[in-house]
C-alpha cells in the first residue's frame, strides 16, 4: 500500500505544480480576484477526472485481449510520463500577466480541464493501469493511490494560490523551478518503472 501512496503523491504533486492551463487559471483567479477564487479552480480535477476514471474502469476490462491492451497502454503511458519529465526539465517558471487574462470561474476551469488532453492521456495511459495493479493487492491500495493523487494535485494548487497571494514572483523564481525539475527527475524514474511493468504485462498477455 505504501508503494501506491508514494506513486499517488509523486504523480499528484507533479501534475499540480507543472505549468499548464489549469495552473494559469488558479494563479490568474488568485491575482485578479482573491485566494478563494483560485482555490475553487484548484478543485476542478476532482470534478473532471473522476468520470474519466470510472468510464475507463468500466470499458477497458470488457475489451478482448485486455492484458495485452493494458500493457500497450502502460508502455504508452511511460512515454507520456517521460514527455512530462522532459517538460519539467525545460521549465523556466510561469510568466503570467494577469492583465491579459479574462476573468475566469470554476465553470471555465472545468471546461478548460475537460478540453485539455492531458487528463485523458494520463488516466488512460498511467492512472488506470496503476489502479488495476493496485487492485491486485486489494481495493484499499487503489483507493490510497487515487485519494493521494487527488489530495496532492488539489493541495499543491491550493498551496500555489496561497503563495501567489503573498508573492506574485514565486512562479518565476528559482525555488519553484528547482521543485518542478526535481519532480521531473522522479517522473523519469517512474516512466522506466511503468514501461517495465507494461513489458511484464505484455509477456503475461502473450
Amino acid at each position: 500500500m505504501l508503494e501506491y501512496l508514494i506513486k499517488g503523491a509523486l504523480l499528484g504533486l507533479a501534475a499540480g505544480l507543472a505549468p499548464g492551463p489549469l495552473l494559469v487559471l488558479v494563479v490568474s483567479e488568485t491575482i485578479r480576484h482573491n485566494t478563494v477564487a483560485g482555490i475553487k479552480v484548484a478543485f476542478a480535477p476532482m470534478l473532471t477526472d473522476i468520470p474519466i476514471i470510472l468510464l475507463a474502469l468500466l470499458v477497458l476490462p470488457r475489451l478482448p485481449y485486455f492484458k495485452i491492451i493494458l500493457s500497450v497502454i502502460s508502455i504508452a503511458g511511460a512515454v507520456f510520463i517521460g514527455y512530462l519529465a522532459w517538460e519539467s526539465f525545460k521549465t523556466r517558471g510561469v510568466d503570467l500577466d494577469p492583465g491579459q487574462v479574462k476573468p475566469q470561474s470554476l465553470k471555465k476551469g472545468l471546461i478548460t480541464n475537460l478540453l485539455n488532453p492531458h487528463p485523458y492521456v494520463f488516466w488512460l495511459g498511467v492512472g488506470v493501469p496503476i489502479i488495476y495493479s493496485a487492485l491486485q493487492s486489494g481495493a484499499g491500495s487503489a483507493v490510497v493511490f487515487t485519494g493521494t493523487f487527488f489530495i496532492c494535485i488539489v493541495g499543491s494548487k491550493i498551496g500555489l494560490a496561497l503563495i501567489v497571494s503573498k508573492s506574485r514572483t514565486f512562479l518565476s523564481g528559482a525555488v519553484y523551478i528547482y521543485i518542478v525539475r526535481g519532480l521531473g527527475l522522479l517522473l523519469l524514474v517512474f516512466a522506466f518503472m511503468l514501461a517495465r511493468d507494461g513489458i511484464r504485462l505484455l509477456n503475461l498477455g502473450g
